[in-house]
């Protein structure tokens, strides 16, 4: 199955429609008291330094003085919502529209006390009212729809919507969470091949129709649909994402690695999936040894254009199953370079450095190493063997003493480090200590 695109179906928050706040409400009190007055100018500054309890105080006492004016319920009801008191911002804010139901900044605010409150139904009627100043409420409107599985009515706003406005990754994300929880593949593919035929120069259209046909095992439909964007837009990178996988099952060698070439140079595509890419071609390779010239064009360009070390890495573990220690480490230092923080990639150089008798490389890159991670055991031991390969005893000594403390539940390193220790001792001419450290070793073996 080809996964050209890594599709992330987000539950949607729901996303509560702006009204212009640019523009100011009413606010005009009227002919009211000087203390009416400086109690409303009292609340909007205590709300304004986010001191909502204060606010309400005072809008509770300009309402026993007057009740008649609608902007304080819409203020006692905004402070509630910021107190997360929903139950009383929608009693203060039924009254606001209630005096004045065409208010738009009073629905928009009851709206969102019966979203917090998910009390769908109510919120569902006032943001029908609100659609009528904006279009944009019907977004909201379909994400409700959605929440309370009324998928067929969220289609039929989402169509609208596009129908009006045209698509969008936003609505494309709510429209696949409805297919992927009704299991409506088929509809999902017809409403991409529609947009494919009405739209014939969209990139993204086929993409999406080239994923939704792997995803439901189509491959044929999928790679002829990739063939015929490429033929459309042959400067596409993308569309090889799913074409290098196509010529693979196809046998078609060499057009897969033209396409991976674009893949790996493209600046489009992410590491990730150029990591999954290489990661193909390196088990194709394995296969197929007549391609290994290929993998080393190919491995040029991941050195040249990778961002961080995952596709060096996929190149020195397929070095390292072929047994090319140097190639391997060749790949492992150059991730390393990308990922200077990763101990993986640090102790798998070292042991490298080891396993070819690069000695004096991994007694100065173990001890340097130690003192950004002086409780890793392994380092230890690295250096241990190395100072033993290098003729310094002595401080092999030292140094498998000191990490024998930090060795937790792992007797094979224990043995490990007796074994060192033993030769250690061995080279220093002190052969009681190096029998009971080669006796300890031994018992290890043998509880095993």
């Amino acid at each position: 199955m080809v996964y050209l695109l890594l599709a992330m179906l987000v539950v949607p928050q729901i996303n509560f429609a702006q009204v212009d706040f640019n523009k100011t409400p009413d606010d005009d009190l009227g002919n009211v008291s000087d203390e009416y007055q400086e109690l409303f100018f009292e609340a909007l500054k205590q709300k304004g330094i986010e001191n909502y309890d204060k606010a309400v105080t005072a809008l509770l006492k300009c309402l026993d003085m007057d009740d008649s004016d609608p902007i304080l319920y819409f203020e006692l009801g905004k402070n509630y919502n910021k107190l997360k008191n929903f139950g009383a911002a929608e009693d203060a804010l039924r009254k606001a529209v209630k005096k004045e139901p065409d208010n738009e900044w009073y629905l928009d605010e009851l709206y969102e006390a019966y979203a917090q409150q998910k009390n769908y139904d109510k919120a569902i009627k006032t943001v029908k009212q609100l659609v009528k100043f904006h279009p944009d409420y019907k977004e909201d409107l379909a994400s409700i729809y959605v929440q309370t599985k009324r998928y067929k009515d969220a289609l039929k706003v989402l169509d609208e919507i596009d129908e009006e406005l045209g698509v969008s990754d936003v609505r494309d994300r709510l429209r696949n969470q409805i297919y992927n929880a009704t299991g409506r593949k088929k509809e999902q593919i017809e409403n991409l091949e529609e947009r494919v035929e009405n739209n014939p120069e969209s990139e993204k259209n086929y993409l999406a129709l080239i994923y939704r046909y792997s995803e439901s095992n189509e491959k044929k439909k999928a790679f002829e649909t990739a063939k015929k964007l490429l033929k459309i837009n042959p400067e596409s990178q993308l569309v090889h994402l799913a074409l290098y996988k196509f010529y693979l099952d196809e046998n078609e060698a060499k057009k897969a690695i033209e396409s991976m070439k674009v893949v790996l140079n493209s600046r489009q595509i992410k590491p990730e999936s150029k990591a999954k890419v290489l990661s193909d071609f390196v088990k194709f390779v394995a296969e197929n040894q007549q391609y290994e010239q290929d993998l080393v064009e190919i491995a040029s360009l991941v050195t040249d254009t990778a961002t961080d070390g995952k596709t060096l890495v996929e190149l020195a573990q397929y070095y390292l199953i072929k047994g090319e220690k140097d190639k391997a480490l060749k790949y492992y230092m150059e991730a390393q370079s990308l990922e200077t923080g990763n101990f993986g990639l640090l102790r798998n150089i070292l042991l490298l450095h080891v396993d070819l008798e690069q000695y004096a490389e991994a007694e100065r890159k173990s001890d340097e190493a130690l003192e950004k991670y002086p409780s890793q055991p392994v380092l230890y031991l690295i250096n241990g063997v190395a100072l033993n390969r290098l003729g310094r005893a002595s401080d092999a000594v030292d140094s498998l003493d000191a990490g024998l403390d930090y060795i937790i539940d792992n007797t094979k390193m224990e043995g490990d480090f007796y074994k060192q220790l033993s030769k250690a001792y061995t080279t220093l001419n002190n052969l009681e200590k190096a029998k009971t450290f080669s006796d300890k070793a031994k018992a290890l073996e043998l509880s095993n």
